[in-house]
């Protein structure tokens, strides 16, 4: 029998029969502590009770009726994220790509009322906002976008961090209406921009009367020690994406607005059937619940700051190695060459970890890790790392 999958991802060669906190365990029967988190989605690690028992609780009462109808987990839950996020108003879709699809739309219909006929968003290099047709056009990825032209017009691209160029942009480009932008850029290689980065945005937003829209896919949820990566600038944006860690595994995604922006999309502008169904929307209640009763935000920030020191200790000599930076738990170490043969030895030495932008090993543990499995990944990671770049 053939394949049945389409190849769209090089999988590893291991399947996970079941998991437990920072935990995975193969249909062998072999324990990996797992450094990445399902890509930052499983913030509460894996078969946490709580979302256990919320989805379990709601799957026996109702999974579906659409939004044609009011939906009272979508109501809770939205009002739950507004109020952290200091925002107004909220749509749920199924994923970050769709939050990221709907902060477009939301953008250029908003441009189009004011009478901008050719709205562009102002999106930064090396970023990475999604992989439907306009998120991966908005994405400063080559490769992303390869095979898939024409890409959707209507995007400006700079580099990141950088406020000189955007000014340029600006004074070129007269019908730029917004910027799309991530705290801190994660498949980009754990970019860190300058400390004023953020507000220089939010101040270059309010004298061009652009939206400032923060995607917070990755950042969000606590995963740098703020609920939003942006919270670390002070600087609030119009319009917020979420998706991956909000419901622990479940898919959902969330675009939320406020002021101008949280009045723009009406019925009849954008939709979703699936989008912020009773089951996605519990089982996101139960992780915000969760979060703020073990305080997971603080732990993420105590713990990232501890990973960062050590594996700066650790690799502070080591021939090879760039740079390692982070946020929370969200960390990178760069080294001078390819390094995704790491991913394969880290997986046989019992540890799942992820190369992106070629030599950027990033960690994106879950928000429950403790100081024990901080230490293994420490001692495991570093040795692995030291022996690559020795063998290489």
């Amino acid at each position: 029998m053939s394949e049945p999958l389409m190849a769209t991802y090089r999988r590893l060669p291991v399947a996970f029969a079941r998991g437990e906190g920072v935990w995975l365990w193969d249909t062998e029967g072999r324990r990996y502590l797992d450094a990445l988190s399902g890509i930052a989605v499983c913030g509460l690690g894996h078969a946490h009770p709580a979302v256990r028992d919320a989805l379990c609780e709601q799957a026996g009462v109702l999974l579906h009726t659409s939004n044609l109808y009011r939906i009272t987990e979508q109501e809770r839950l939205g009002a739950m994220l507004t109020a952290q996020a200091g925002m107004e108003r909220v749509f749920f879709a199924n994923s970050g790509a769709e939050a990221n699809e709907a902060a477009i739309k939301l953008a250029r219909l908003h441009a189009h009322r004011q009478g901008i006929e050719n709205p562009a968003i102002l999106v930064m290099e090396n970023s990475f906002h999604g992989r439907t047709l306009a998120t991966l056009s908005a994405t400063g990825n080559r490769k992303v976008q390869a095979g898939f032209e024409p890409l959707v017009q209507g995007f400006v691209r700079v580099p990141y961090n950088d406020i000189a160029a955007i000014e340029t942009a600006a004074s070129n480009r007269p019908n730029i209406v917004a910027i799309l932008v991530e705290p801190i850029q994660g498949e980009g290689g754990i970019r860190i921009p300058a400390a004023d980065y953020g507000e220089r945005l939010r101040a270059l937003c309010d004298r061009h009367g652009w939206l400032l829209i923060c995607d917070e896919i990755q950042t969000g949820m606590g995963r740098t020690g703020r609920f939003f990566g942006h919270d670390h600038s002070g600087a609030a944006p119009d319009v917020v994406t979420l998706a991956k860690g909000l419901a622990n595994g479940v898919p959902i995604g969330a675009c939320l607005a406020r002021g101008a922006a949280a009045e723009v999309l009406g019925p009849g502008t954008h939709g979703s059937t699936f989008g912020g169904n009773p089951l996605v929307c519990r089982a996101a209640r139960a992780v915000l619940d969760t979060m703020a009763a073990d305080d997971l935000i603080a732990n993420a920030e105590t713990q990232g700051a501890y990973l960062l020191q050590g594996f700066r200790e650790r690799l502070a000599e080591v021939p090879g190695v760039v740079e390692v930076r982070g946020r929370g738990l969200m960390l990178g170490i760069e080294l001078d060459r390819p390094c995704a043969d790491l991913v394969a030895l880290a997986l046989a030495a019992g540890l799942l970890i992820n190369v992106t932008a070629e030599r950027v090993v990033r960690l994106l543990p879950p928000l429950i890790l403790e100081r024990p499995e901080a230490d293994q990944l420490l001692d495991q990671l570093g040795e692995l790392i030291e022996r690559f770049l020795r063998d290489a």
